[in-house]
């Protein structure tokens, strides 16, 4: 059990109406909670009203990952209530709701539970014990005889109950106490409780940022630049003002900008809008000479050292095999379902936003540069999220929205469509590695050098991240992190090479250097970030290793991790569950593949058949190990999403340009995985008690080397470049 002292709370006072609110202390309101006092208001996480209604405020954003859910448990197993029985509201855009990890109110590298783990329930148990204390002097019955069980206090002896809103106004008025957590025993913890959005998404009730309706509020679409950095140098909008519907055409930062009665109306008069631009440094851009220019640096060896143990380059100089392979990933569009969008309105001392961010904490200290506005003056109201995977962390078209509404003086409802978000976007970066290995005469790997060449993600937003960190903080601060640190960070970004710096595998000499090249593309966080393809270069290189020794790759790969003890039991799980080593049916062929990231641990096997240069995965095996888990349900959902996540970038996803304009429009020419090409995914979970790890990133990074393996398994070629291709290198 885990005793938490008052002090780790914030006091506790009388509600507005009768009833108890309980704030937990998060690190960031500490400073405020010492400063003034804390009052009840709806900023709390969880909130206890005399009729009885019991609402907690979820701290990350719900973009379908199932925090919603998963969150309610947290609270429900110390409240002790059904979590179906309490009512959702999202959390203010305010630093009182900051990631206790990240220092940020933004939802991502799957930190939800993480950072949610202690104070929810630390919110349910504080709660409680002060309605059993509340109830027990009410009755005149000792407190220990008093239990919380599905909303009520019970004192069973005398047959007495109450509901917690009975004693929500008593409970108000005692000293917040001391807590003690449940480790074990769990109730709700570990129970695949169904979702509890999941009717509100069937009925269509859930209000995602797309549906939004302000009263008067008008449509807008946004004429954007088809080179990336390109700015308007003159318009013609006389033929769209003369179409139906259309109210206004305005330039606004980001291009030009048609402002109608409805979508349809802003919709077909863009098209009629004639723009000249100036289409800036990246018109004659191509991913073609980016790929040459980036196989030269990673061969020039000109890189930063970022980690190096041993000398990765005497034993290469002196080994008896030595292996060397280069891997190359594209830029890849985020292609969230829900398109983006923001309804804004904006007056001369007022912003109010309907947004579906990832981050309102970053949006609202961007906006209050932007517009030069006090928070309190800025309200960001947090949508439902039709999908994130860290395109919504970037926060273009909130701002954008807020450049309309500002321009035209009314409430305004930008909406993106497919083709502006496919070719807008901050793009996951593209990478190339080139590995090098070195085999002793034992077939060991002694030696690994690991070049990566990508762009720097923090010399992008590692500005606004940071100021967002620190604000509040005095001038100086803020200009030491725009001035010294995002410099610094950019430098040696481990966004850019995390997964091969702290590589796994016990090699005795390993370097790993980074060759920052920038493109002047607008690059941004993605679904399993740099994971997404230096897992990849080292899950490929591994298993090439294990082929020129001679050596099983799950054997080969063990031996490499016995003194990483969780890396190697979800190894061997997905092994043993995909029947490693047993015989397959005809033209079957399996490969395999590991990796931590996010702190959560997860293998995979994929069976695979090639028919010509046709690539056709039955079956895919995880096992995943996420320290303690909160809902199986949802584990086994976030690893089932993340391997069709992964197939479809693995076998279908990129991002090319050519004359600076990105060559995919839409779902016909950056295809989603069909229904039909699905494979049967099985999940495998490891459990044990660790406290909670990420989830939604860590299935991706091991699906596209696991079918690539099982490629070469198939055919004896070895596929190294993105998305995986035997016509390539036929």
């Amino acid at each position: 059990m885990t005793t938490l002292s008052r002090r780790a709370l914030l006091k506790a006072g009388l509600a507005i109406g009768g009833g108890l609110l309980v704030e937990v202390s998060l690190p960031q309101a500490q400073a405020a909670a010492a400063a003034e006092p804390v009052t009840f208001q709806p900023n709390g996480l969880l909130r206890i009203t005399s009729n009885d209604v019991v609402t907690f405020v979820l701290l990350s954003v719900e973009m379908g990952q199932g925090v919603s859910t998963s969150n309610a448990q947290l609270i429900a197993e110390e409240l002790g209530i059904d979590p179906a029985k309490m009512v959702l509201e999202f959390a203010p855009a305010d630093r009182r709701y900051d990631n206790s990890l990240s220092g940020l109110q933004a939802t991502g590298g799957s930190t939800s539970t993480a950072g949610s783990w202690e104070p929810y329930r630390m919110a349910g148990a504080t709660a409680r014990e002060m309605l059993l204390e509340a109830a027990a002097r009410s009755w005149g019955v000792p407190k220990p005889e008093c239990v919380a069980e599905d909303g009520a206090i019970l004192h069973k002896a005398t047959n007495r109950s109450g509901r917690f809103g009975q004693f929500a106004e008593a409970a108000a008025r005692l000293p917040v106490p001391d807590v003690t957590l449940r480790t074990r025993d769990f109730r709700v913890i570990g129970k695949p409780v169904p979702r509890l959005d999941a009717a509100a998404k069937v009925d269509g009730s859930l209000v995602f940022g797309i549906d939004v309706k302000v009263p008067e509020a008008r449509s807008a679409v946004v004429v954007r630049c088809p080179v990336p950095g390109g700015q308007v140098k003159s318009f013609d909008a006389s033929a769209a003002k003369a179409m139906s519907g259309v109210e206004d055409v305005v330039q606004v930062p980001s291009g030009v900008a048609v402002v109608a009665k409805t979508y349809w109306h802003a919709r077909q008069a863009a098209a009629h809008v004639k723009v000249e631009w100036d289409e800036g440094p990246l018109a004659g851009f191509s991913t073609a000479g980016l790929l040459e220019t980036h196989r030269k640096l990673a061969r020039e060896g000109q890189g930063k050292r970022v980690h190096s143990k041993g000398d990765a380059e005497a034993a290469l100089s002196k080994a008896s095999r030595v292996l060397e392979a280069e891997y190359t990933a594209p830029f890849l569009a985020h292609a969230t379902l829900e398109p983006q969008n923001t309804t804004a309105h904006v007056t001369s001392s007022k912003c109010e936003l309907w947004a579906p961010t990832q981050s309102p904490g970053i949006l609202k200290e961007q906006l209050k540069r932007l517009l030069g506005y006090d928070g309190d003056d800025i309200i960001i109201h947090q949508t439902w999220i039709g999908g994130g995977f860290g395109r919504r962390l970037a926060q273009d078209f909130a701002l954008e929205a807020v450049e309309v509404s500002r321009a035209v003086g009314k409430p305004v409802k930008v909406v993106w469509s497919r083709e502006d978000d496919m070719r807008h976007s901050p793009y996951r970066p593209a990478a190339t590695h080139r590995v090098q290995g070195a085999l002793d005469a034992q077939g060991r790997l002694v030696a690994w050098k690991h070049t990566v060449v990508t762009q720097s993600l923090l010399g992008q937003i590692g500005e606004h991240w940071l100021r967002a960190i620190i604000a509040g903080s005095p001038g100086f601060m803020k200009s030491m992190a725009a001035g010294i640190a995002v410099p610094m960070l950019s430098a040696k970004d481990d966004t850019s090479v995390e997964g091969a710096k702290d590589l796994a595998y016990g090699v005795e000499n390993l370097a790993v250097d980074f060759v920052r090249h920038e493109t002047g593309i607008p690059v941004g966080l993605y679904r399993s970030v740099g994971h997404s393809h230096s897992a990849f270069a080292t899950e490929s290189f591994v298993d090439e290793a294990a082929h020129a020794a001679g050596q099983d790759p799950v054997a080969f790969r063990r031996e490499l991790l016995k003194f990483e003890h969780r890396n190697r039991w979800v190894l061997e799980l997905a092994a043993e569950k995909a029947g490693w080593g047993t015989p397959l049916p005809p033209g079957r062929f399996r490969g395999v593949a590991v990796h931590k990231s996010f702190n959560s641990y997860v293998a995979a096997v994929a069976e695979v058949s090639v028919e010509g240069t046709e690539i056709r995965v039955h079956r895919i095996v995880m096992a995943a190990d996420c320290g303690r888990v909160v809902n199986p349900n949802l584990v086994e959902a976030q690893l089932e999403s993340a391997a069709v996540f992964g197939l479809s970038s693995a076998l279908k996803h990129r991002i090319s340009f050519e004359n600076g304009r990105v060559q995919q429009r839409n779902f016909h020419d950056f295809e989603l995985l069909r229904m039909h090409e699905t494979p049967k995914i099985e999940v495998h979970i490891r459990h044990n008690e660790a406290s909670p790890t990420g989830i939604g990133e860590p299935g991706v990074p091991v699906i596209a080397p696991a079918v690539a393996n099982a490629v070469f398994a198939a055919t004896g070629k070895r596929l190294r470049d993105l998305p995986l291709s035997l016509e390539a290198a036929s």
